[in-house]
């Protein structure tokens, strides 16, 4: 495994675009370079959740800047992640790529509960020690998380699409700050948070902290303004509350403390910390200077010092599961040693065979028939901690593709299917046949070979001679990747 002196983590919020690069001593982080640029990526979805080109320009800039940043950084030492707003947006794979090109590295959309641990990991490693169950609360710019943990660990884990750009765009678009468009704000955040107040209410902590630029921002107004002491209160939400009515605009509101980018989403941003400190019976909040990016950090850092939460992930799966375990080892023994066969591999493409063979047959938790069907569905849609959505629908294409007709699937049927992934499919499927009768294949002079458009295996002399089910389905097999285009001879 890799070490790496420097690490870096770009942070593609709904409201802020963020970028860190920090130095590794042993298992600390230490900043070196912070650069943030206000997107406002949120604000550019239209009714029908389109980005908009404004918006999309306006964030490709930023990307450019962020990469020449990031220009000389081992590119396995960077990662690059986005959250609610390219969650949502139904453009998001036309925008994707060209945000890569200008970036210069892949960009990894993350669920919100990813988010959320994301966010607790980040927080966590800047507080003190402390016995108390924390709950920490990160107001974005398209979403909230809600996370309860104790020290590292997160136990809960929630995420709301509610944020402090959607809600100012919906509630104060107009910039008008009256009574009754407050009270409509936060009694909708009451009722987003009502659903999940059950397991975060304040009986179930006790310390609330709060991340990210909207926590910041209010406590910075209230304390600037006298209207507490240390964080963020019921009370002086209340006073600030009083303010924004008095004003009536968000261009009369003229607040120590309130940076002339936080304006036009200030009042989304109050809304939505109001609305939960009343619903989760909150007093006082105290605020963390770190948050997401920091997460990413040492969720990086912690890959390196195979501390992965990934294979963390995959071990629990294998037990929530109830996989064999003995033939997941077989089938992954087989495919890696058939991976090495082919002369050399990228270490993530070991990583992604090594879980795919472990998971391969998750599926089996729901039927036999047609398993693989339902191991690429468990495996992209359920909560994996530490995978990102671009990593578990990588983990469910092989998932899916590990058995029958390939033309059947969209993604070989388009041949949109990338070269690495391609591979990896074949060698799982060889794998997968190889171990069908349960028991060790021992094939330890077994060759296979790979190029664009030809794959090749190669058994011991006379092995395929007493098993005529094996040879039947490795013909069957070069018949369905000579349909995708694929030669594959064996003998």
């Amino acid at each position: 495994m890799k070490t790496y002196n420097t690490l870096a983590a770009v942070d593609l919020g709904s409201n802020s675009f963020r970028l860190e690069v920090a130095r590794v001593v042993g298992d600390q982080l230490y900043p070196l370079d912070s650069l943030k640029e206000t997107v406002r990526l949120a604000g550019g979805l239209g009714d029908d959740k389109q980005l908009d080109d404004a918006t999309q320009a306006r964030a490709l800039d930023c990307l450019h800047r962020f990469g020449e940043r990031l220009r000389g950084l081992s590119p396995e030492a960077i990662r690059c992640v986005g959250t609610s707003a390219l969650r949502i947006a139904r453009n998001a794979n036309v925008f994707i790529p060209q945000a890569e090109a200008a970036l210069g590295h892949p960009i990894e959309i993350v669920a919100g509960r990813e988010e959320a641990r994301l966010i607790y990991l980040g927080v966590a490693h800047s507080l003190v020690a402390s016995p108390d169950r924390r709950l920490v609360v990160d107001i974005g710019g398209g979403s909230t998380e809600f996370i309860i943990g104790h020290g590292l660990k997160p136990h809960e884990r929630e995420s709301l699409h509610m944020g402090c750009v959607n809600f100012s765009q919906r509630f104060f678009a107009d910039g008008v700050i009256d009574k009754a468009a407050l009270k409509a704000a936060e009694m909708t955040a009451r009722v987003e948070v009502e659903r999940i107040a059950r397991e975060f209410s304040r009986n179930n902590w006790q310390q609330a902290v709060g991340s990210s630029g909207t926590a910041r921002a209010l406590r910075e107004i209230l304390e600037q303004n006298g209207w507490s002491a240390h964080g963020i209160t019921a009370d002086g939400l209340a006073q600030l509350r009083s303010q924004f009515i008095k004003a009536g605009h968000l261009d009369a509101l003229d607040l120590p403390g309130l940076a002339r980018d936080r304006r036009p989403v200030i009042a989304g941003g109050f809304a939505i910390m109001a609305g939960l400190f009343a619903e989760l019976g909150i007093e006082q909040m105290d605020v963390a200077e770190t948050a997401m990016r920091e997460g990413i950090l040492y969720d990086l850092l912690g890959r390196f010092h195979k501390q992965d939460m990934r294979e963390a992930t995959v071990d629990e799966f294998m037990r929530r599961y109830h996989i064999d375990t003995r033939q997941a080892a077989r089938v992954k023994r087989v495919a890696l040693h058939l991976l090495a066969a082919c002369g050399g591999s990228d270490e993530n493409d070991e990583h992604f065979l090594d879980w795919a063979a472990r998971l391969h047959e998750i599926g089996l938790s729901v039927s036999h028939g047609g398993y693989h069907r339902h191991s690429g569905y468990i495996l992209e849609n359920a909560d994996m901690p530490g995978f990102s959505r671009t990593e578990q629908a990588r983990l469910a294409l092989l998932a899916r593709a590990q058995r029958g007709a390939l033309t059947k699937l969209p993604a070989f049927a388009a041949g949109a299917v990338r070269d690495n992934d391609r591979l990896l499919v074949w060698l799982l499927r060889q794998a997968v046949i190889l171990c069908r009768n349960r028991a060790e294949p021992n094939l330890p002079e077994v060759k296979a070979e790979a190029s664009n458009k030809r794959f090749r295996l190669t058994l011991p002399e006379g092995w395929l001679e007493s098993r005529p089910l094996t040879q039947r389905a490795l013909e069957e097999e070069a018949a369905h990747w000579h349909a995708v285009g694929i030669k594959y001879p064996f003998a």
